[in-house]
């Protein structure tokens, strides 16, 4: 996530393993603003590291179909957050991240979801993406509870979490990325993303609407 009070500088280096610590709605408010200047770790990195900043800070979206199949999935982990499920979070997080590999014929990736977030003087970590290397697949952490208070995560956050990583494996796999970095463009990338998955779970009609009676023509 950005750079704040409590976070690290979002330098990555090619292929480590990538920690996300801070609040997403910050990133969300600063995807919201429009275009904005770069990170100010922008003027540490290499030649070759600023050309992959400004073409990742260019693309603003990854093109999907719609996702209506999703819906399904998408509300399994909000209920699996409501009931503190952590099997059944990570069950229905695994199942949206294959529909989402398979549709960018990206590679798969293995999620795992926890119970309580690790935390050190740089705060809490709240997801951890480990690229593919010598491994069978990347794989996503998330937490579930929080690491103070030990409260069940708010479905949104959660969600934009677990879309952050996944924006990270795209970064890699999808775009070909050499090095992925926290970019503008990347947090639209998240938000972009999040958004389409909360719109599958609203077409997916709720049981008191199938309930319904039919109108009497």
């Amino acid at each position: 996530m950005p750079e704040g009070p409590r976070s690290r500088p979002f330098l990555h280096s090619s292929r480590a393993h990538i920690v996300t610590r801070t609040e997403t709605a910050v990133s969300a408010r600063r995807a919201s603003r429009g275009h904005l200047m770069p990170f100010a770790y922008y003027n540490r990195l290499t030649a070759d590291q600023k050309r992959i900043y400004r073409a990742s800070d260019a693309i603003e979206s990854i093109a999907l179909p719609p996702l209506p199949a999703l819906g399904n999935d998408v509300g399994a982990i909000r209920v699996a957050l409501l009931d503190d499920d952590t099997r059944a979070a990570q069950r229905a997080c695994q199942r949206v991240a294959d529909a989402l590999t398979e549709v960018c014929r990206v590679p798969p990736l293995r999620i795992r979801v926890l119970a309580q977030r690790p935390a050190d003087d740089y705060g809490e970590l709240h997801g951890l993406y480990e690229p593919l290397e010598g491994r069978r697949r990347a794989t996503i952490s998330v937490w579930m509870r929080t690491a103070k208070k030990r409260q069940v995560v708010a479905f949104k956050s959660f969600l934009r979490t677990l879309c952050h990583e996944l924006c990270h494996h795209f970064d890699y796999e999808f775009f070909a990325f050499e090095e992925t970095f926290h970019t503008d463009g990347f947090y639209k990338r998240e938000s972009s993303l999040a958004n389409a998955l909360l719109a599958s779970e609203a077409l997916v009609p709720t049981q008191s609407t199938l309930n319904a009676p039919t109108p009497e023509r």
